[in-house]
């Protein structure tokens, strides 16, 4: 964080102000007074070894996931923090559709030390765009909420404006992974004046089979991009009833 650490405590400090004024409730539990309390804290489960080596998915053993054999994704590596499951689940959902935005500055404080510890030569930050239709039904990109905190307290560039939705897409929720990857296929368009030669940190809120992270891959790496990392707050697992097959 080095000198960027003034800019992310006046971040900070501003949130703190608006917590006083409108006191929050916690994102996992609905405690009154804290946007996340220590007990949701306390409950999240951090995704843990053994992961595949490309998409981070946990799996019985080191290497790659079977998905990853037979298609390697284009982004280099994609890691997630933690496993979709309650109180992150629901402080997710409160961010997406219910307009709580202040969550997005305190989940990132709770990642910024993983991405940290993840080594990796990033020195920009991307979120995943929303199309058109969908962020003016919504008023704001659920992912920037939580990249914006991360660009100041990480040192990186922030660049929202990169990475744009060439086409409109159907929801990923529900579908399978072959219908997932048709759907985002050729999904995105990047700006090479700006991704050119850079090292991209993308970010998404969860990743199901990748499908979405490695389209938007392929956009920056056809505009120039040196290499692509990916991470996600979530990762969502077979268990929880979604397709990945």
């Amino acid at each position: 964080m080095s000198g960027n650490l003034w800019k992310y405590r006046i971040y900070q400090g501003i949130w703190a102000t608006l917590d006083w004024l409108f006191p929050p409730v916690c994102g996992g539990c609905g405690k009154t007074g804290t946007r996340w309390c220590f007990e949701c804290h306390q409950k999240i489960q951090l995704v843990s070894d053994p992961v595949c080596d490309v998409c981070g998915l946990p799996q019985a053993r080191p290497g790659l996931c079977n998905r990853c054999q037979q298609k390697h994704p284009s982004f280099r590596l994609l890691r997630s923090w933690v496993i979709f499951e309650h109180p992150v689940r629901d402080a997710l959902h409160r961010l997406k559709y219910r307009r709580d935005i202040g969550l997005g500055e305190a989940l990132s404080d709770q990642m910024s030390e993983f991405i940290e510890q993840l080594g990796w030569p990033i020195n920009m930050i991307v979120p995943v765009p929303l199309g058109k239709k969908r962020l003016k039904e919504r008023g704001y990109n659920q992912v920037a909420m939580v990249a914006i905190p991360l660009s100041i307290h990480l040192g990186l560039d922030y660049e929202p404006g990169v990475l744009v939705r060439a086409r409109e897409t159907r929801s990923q929720v529900g579908l399978s992974a072959v219908d997932r990857q048709e759907n985002v296929q050729d999904a995105f368009q990047a700006d090479s004046k700006k991704v050119n030669g850079r090292t991209v940190l993308l970010i998404d809120d969860v990743s199901t089979t990748g499908a979405t992270l490695s389209s938007a891959a392929d956009a920056l790496y056809a505009s120039g991009a040196l290499d692509v990392y990916a991470v996600t707050i979530a990762r969502a697992l077979p268990h929880h009833g979604l397709k990945l097959v």
